[in-house]
């Protein structure tokens, strides 16, 4: 069992699809044993997989800023609503409560928090897997774009295989329960000039 953090949409404009994969990606977690930790929203994909989980008897964390729970998005239902001052501290606290990180199609908000715990992985900060689940190709830009960023030696080391891609559910909780417990990633020396402020 463990405590997987899944980034994903909480946008209500987005198409009926991506929420129907986040509650099937909550069911699967469930069925395979494993607890969430989300950004404690209630609505669209975010609400979706929490709401599966639980139904699957599952444990639930939110992790919110005090301004989202003013705007009447918290997800009410978790089992655990933690509430930050702000985003920043949010990030940091559902960093802290995972073991995993699986990624669903979002936004901004879905890439900031991918890329950044994605930069503490190629670092060694952590071990905790980081796994994409696209299925429908939408970060097909941004996969292509890393290739080129490691080609070019933007990237270097084990950097860009710090990252995880897949496209079915199955293959991405796998590639999680593969990785947990992993050693962490060794950053080379120039992957730990280049992070130097």
């Amino acid at each position: 069992m463990a405590r997987i953090c899944v980034f994903c949409a909480s946008s209500l404009t987005i198409d009926p699809r991506y929420v129907e994969l986040a509650s099937r990606v909550g069911a699967a977690l469930a069925a395979r044993g494993h607890d969430l930790v989300s950004g404690g929203g209630s609505v669209s994909m975010m609400g979706a997989v929490a709401q599966a989980v639980r139904a699957g008897g599952r444990h639930t964390i939110g992790v919110i800023p005090q301004a989202l729970v003013d705007r009447e998005v918290a997800d009410h239902d978790a089992d655990e609503l933690i509430v930050t001052p702000d985003m920043r501290s949010r990030k940091g606290r559902m960093d802290e409560l995972a073991d995993a990180f699986l990624t669903l199609p979002g936004g901004i908000g879905t890439l900031e928090e991918l890329t950044e715990v994605w930069t503490a992985a190629s670092l060694g900060l952590h071990a905790k897997p980081v796994v994409v689940l696209d299925p429908t190709g939408l970060y097909a830009p941004l996969h292509e774009l890393i290739r080129r960023l490691t080609d070019e030696g933007f990237l270097h080391g084990n950097a860009a295989s710090a990252l995880v891609w897949t496209t079915g559910i199955d293959e991405a909780l796998t590639a999680i329960e593969q990785g947990l417990g992993g050693p962490a990633v060794s950053p080379t020396i120039t992957d730990q000039v280049e992070s130097a402020p």
